[in-house]
């Protein structure tokens, strides 16, 4: 179920949406029975699903990778990579693996199709995950966008809930402002970056704060960024701390930017 993507992928391009999963979501990882993690249409080579496994496992010893694609022929050329703890299966949105994984990551998978289909797409996926539990908020689904070599990448977080958080992560020292960050924004926002819509305004405000904080660019990028962030606080629900700002990241709560109806 789903569309056949463009395919294109290149190592490392998904480092910093991993290096985030195995920060915010390594603990369920590894209080999970059998945790299974799909790389969700990973392309025409498998260089993510086999990096995925290698990220995951530092976190989660015994975490599994299953590399999910709508092309046959992507699978059949992906054969030859699999190893314990990582094979290839043909399917799409459906995604047919058991049990419910406790992550799915679709990076740049949404980004053909409409605005409109997009959440019809995340409950099917949000609704394959592993459920909450008394001990668990449950699986989590990753979704976003980036640049070619992953310098730019803006991502959803939700859980079997729905969605929980946004996240944007740079390369500080390729960033002139953070709007820049605009146009790897998800199918789910990228058509609202306009006056009026919430995350419109986010960036202003962010470009704003990044302005107000020049004067810490002598101290380089990651200092004025970190700067510019905390300012963003007294206004806009950021999540993480000076340990995720210092990785380039920031991470807002998605009721904050999430599209006015």
């Amino acid at each position: 179920m789903g569309t056949v993507t463009r395919g294109t992928t290149n190592p490392n391009r998904l480092r910093r949406m991993d290096r985030w999963i195995t920060a915010t979501h390594g603990a369920e990882l590894r209080r999970a029975a059998d945790s299974v993690a799909v790389d969700l249409g990973y392309g025409a080579a498998p260089w993510t699903a086999v990096e995925l496994l290698h990220r995951l496992r530092t976190v989660a010893p015994h975490a599994r990778v299953v590399g999910v694609e709508i092309d046959p022929a992507r699978v059949a050329a992906a054969e030859p990579y699999a190893r314990a703890g990582l094979v290839f299966r043909h399917g799409g949105f459906e995604v047919p693996v058991s049990p419910p994984p406790s992550l799915i990551r679709a990076a740049n998978v949404l980004r053909q199709y409409d605005e409109e289909e997009v959440a019809a797409v995340w409950r099917r996926l949000c609704a394959r995950l592993a459920p909450a539990s008394q001990d668990s908020r449950g699986g989590l689904l990753v979704e976003g966008t980036c640049d070619e070599v992953g310098r730019r990448h803006v991502w959803v977080a939700l859980g079997p809930e729905g969605p929980r958080t946004v996240t944007l992560a740079t390369r500080l020292g390729s960033l002139d402002r953070p709007s820049d960050l605009a146009e790897r924004l998800p199918k789910a926002l990228i058509h609202r970056n306009v006056p009026g819509e919430p995350v419109h305004a986010f960036l202003r405000d962010f470009d704003r704060a990044w302005a107000a904080a020049a004067p810490y660019a002598s101290y380089g990028a990651r200092q004025r960024w970190m700067r510019a962030v905390r300012d963003l606080t007294a206004d806009w629900p950021v999540t993480d701390g000076p340990a995720r700002w210092r990785q380039g990241e920031v991470t807002v709560r998605w009721e904050a930017l999430a599209p006015r109806t």
